[in-house]
């Protein structure tokens, strides 16, 4: 497998990132509600994210413009109609206006990859998207990614827990590629006004169990930070150092 950005990268760049930026986000805006809390900026999304040293020895961060996206190299998707639905949309979609932040982290040579978006919109916005993805993944059983060359890969979707929150969903997918095994693990997360959305990907191997740290950790970061809990409605209540509530 080479170290250039392989077919399962491509996946879980296009899964992570049309889970979070659902529909409603990719469509145009509603007016905004002048009496509604402000929503948490780019830079307050970023400083919530992953870094190289909570995920330990071996990991580097790669800027994500370096990672194949689906709007820089649209991806075919096939099966789960619900989720190639909202991969494609976004990979046809030139911009959204909703604030997001993201991060990509390589273990050695690439291996396991682990991502991260947020992205945070208004409430009723937040939930019909959350809701949207959530369908998707729960009724998805293979959906199949081709990046364009022979690097089709077929992956059996089924859903697993990744975090302490048993009703955030998360699904497992298991494909291989020229004989290589390829597993992933895709959860969202809600917080208040923010979404999240983690995939962890790797070759030769099924370490659940990596996964599953890494989402807790994920997911336990954004909570000190923005000031909220997993699974939560209400909006995120901490406050950055100029005094603006998040």
């Amino acid at each position: 497998m080479p170290r250039s950005r392989p077919i399962h990268a491509l996946a879980a760049a296009a899964v992570a990132v049309a889970v979070v930026l659902g529909p409603s986000a990719l469509s145009a805006s509603a007016a905004p509600d002048q009496d509604a809390q402000p929503l948490p900026s780019a830079d307050q999304l970023k400083s919530a994210l992953l870094t190289a040293a909570d995920l330990g020895p071996g990991y580097t961060e790669i800027p994500v413009t370096q990672s194949p996206s689906p709007g820089e190299n649209p991806t075919p998707v096939a099966g789960c109609a619900a989720l190639s639905a909202l991969i494609n949309m976004r990979a046809t979609q030139t911009g959204t206006d909703v604030a997001h932040a993201a991060v990509e982290l390589d273990g050695p040579d690439g291996n396991p990859m682990t991502t991260q978006v947020l992205a945070t919109e208004a409430p009723d916005r937040l939930a019909a998207d959350f809701n949207t993805v959530a369908d998707a993944l729960k009724t998805c059983h293979s959906i199949t990614f081709n990046g364009g060359t022979d690097d089709e890969v077929t992956f059996t979707v089924t859903p697993v827990t990744l975090g302490d929150r048993k009703d955030a969903p998360a699904v497992h997918l298991d494909g291989s590629l020229a004989g290589v095994q390829l597993n992933g693990y895709v959860g969202i997360e809600r917080f208040g006004t923010v979404a999240m959305a983690f995939g962890f990907f790797e070759r030769q191997g099924t370490s659940e169990q990596t996964a599953s740290m890494q989402y807790r950790t994920a997911v336990a970061k954004v909570e000190r930070t923005l000031g909220t809990h997993a699974g939560s409605t209400t909006p995120p209540t901490a406050t950055p150092t100029d005094g603006r509530p998040v």
